[in-house]
């Protein structure tokens, strides 16, 4: 008769949505330690409340948990993926049957303490073995994620969680954590921070002996600054001081005259670092020409060395203020027509000033980079080189070129992906440079 009983209230109950969750049990971020297994896996008391179609009484017993994250040393702004297993609860099959495989769906909260407040909510797969009647519910696995909001050390502990079983019926088995101990912990370590010192250099490259104008800002007002020249990360011969004005910046002409010199930094104090330096700046120290260039600038062609671009300006993408990023964007399309009629060929190169946006907050120039593309018009008879992905900067760098060759002559079209990478954090609001693009 009991059987029989339990078979109608069944019946009538499969009808009924879902249950909705509820949570109970307070459970203090700063819960103690003590108790906590090398492994992480705790013990906690548990009272989990069975559903009311059950009528079943609520079943209180120990529940074995342990949590684990994919990176116990985040940075601010990182996320985290978080997994709490629960190896055994005292919950029980709410069905007057068995359970087939694959109807259990676990739903739980993990509270965060310490550096970071909060709760994560995770969730597990519909996946079990089947279940007898009246056994103990098996193990599950959930999972989450959460946002470090700041630096220092932020402790997991495992909250209450919900069963909810989906066979004939939907039905919910909440468990209620009481005092649960910490099972992981994490320390975050603060964003690092950008150096606002800047360089740029009035050339890219020069013969032996020439003078390179370097230009830079950020630097502590009346601070001593050396400015040198760098091959890989030891310093040249090539140096020069300068002081920084009121205002940080900063104005020396360097004499270039080591051939080994590739960059230019600029910094204050005794050595350079990226916290007190800027650059490296690249510098190519070019050969003298060679006696060649006396027949070409002989030759006098029919025609001109030119160029056009199609638009005034380049709208990049944007970004997420907090996530900062990739801001992507495409330059005007460039035309260059040599029709000077003789074997020599051109560089067009590319610099870039600062990004200016609200409140003269700057993002360096040397931020941007591009990967250029070049195609020669039907019926050219020169040859177009692209010039290399990577930065452009103030510094300047190389668009496209043409190398020297029997017949130079012909259009050639020039493009390229640019992409500007946005510290996170960076102030809302519109950012702001010029490119500017040189023919020789």
């Amino acid at each position: 008769m009991r059987t029989r009983a339990g078979s109608r209230r069944w019946s009538v109950a499969v009808g009924v949505a879902a249950l909705a969750a509820t949570t109970g049990g307070a459970l203090s971020p700063s819960a103690a330690a003590e108790g906590e297994a090398p492994s992480g896996q705790v013990e906690f008391p548990t009272h989990c409340a069975a559903p009311p179609q059950a009528g079943l009484p609520p079943a209180d017993g120990p529940t074995t948990a342990r949590i684990t994250v994919d990176d116990p040393a985040p940075k601010a702004g990182d996320t985290v993926t978080v997994t709490y297993q629960v190896a055994r609860t005292p919950a029980v099959n709410p069905m007057g049957a068995g359970l087939p495989a694959d109807v259990l769906t676990p739903t739980g909260r993990i509270v965060l303490g310490g550096a970071q407040s909060g709760e994560v909510t995770v969730v597990g797969a519909k996946r079990n073995d089947p279940v007898e009647a009246g056994a103990a519910l098996p193990a599950v696995t959930m999972t989450g994620t959460f946002t470090v909001t700041g630096a220092g050390g932020i402790t997991l502990a495992p909250g209450g969680y919900t069963l909810h079983t989906s066979h004939m019926v939907d039905l919910d088995t909440t468990c209620a954590v009481v005092g649960a101990p910490v099972s992981e912990r994490l320390t975050a370590s603060p964003l690092p921070r950008a150096s606002l010192r800047s360089l740029a250099l009035g050339t890219a490259y020069g013969r032996p002996g020439a003078e390179v104008e370097v230009t830079g800002a950020g630097f502590a007002p009346g601070a001593a600054v050396t400015v040198a020249g760098r091959a890989g990360a030891a310093e040249t011969a090539d140096r020069v001081a300068a002081t920084a004005d009121e205002r940080g910046g900063i104005l020396a002409r360097l004499p270039v005259t080591d051939r080994a010199t590739t960059a230019v930094v600029a910094y204050e104090g005794a050595a350079w670092s990226a916290r007190r330096g800027s650059g490296p700046a690249a510098y190519t120290v070019v050969a003298a020409a060679p006696t060649a260039t006396q027949r070409v600038s002989a030759v006098v062609g029919p025609g001109a060395l030119s160029m056009t671009q199609a638009g005034e300006s380049i709208t990049l993408g944007g970004v997420s203020y907090g996530q900062g990023g990739a801001a992507p964007g495409r330059i005007g399309t460039v035309t260059v027509t040599d029709a000077r009629g003789g074997p020599a060929g051109w560089t067009l190169t590319g610099k870039i000033t600062e990004f200016t946006g609200p409140g003269g907050v700057r993002i360096p120039g040397a931020s941007l980079s591009w990967t250029p593309r070049c195609t020669v018009a039907p019926g050219g008879t020169g040859r177009c080189v692209a010039g290399g992905a990577g930065a452009v900067g103030p510094e300047g760098a190389v668009l496209a070129s043409a190398p020297d060759a029997a017949q130079a002559g012909g259009a050639f079209t020039i493009d390229a992906t640019v992409t500007l990478r946005v510290p996170p954090y960076t102030p809302p609001g519109a950012y702001r440079a010029v490119l500017t693009l040189t023919l020789s």
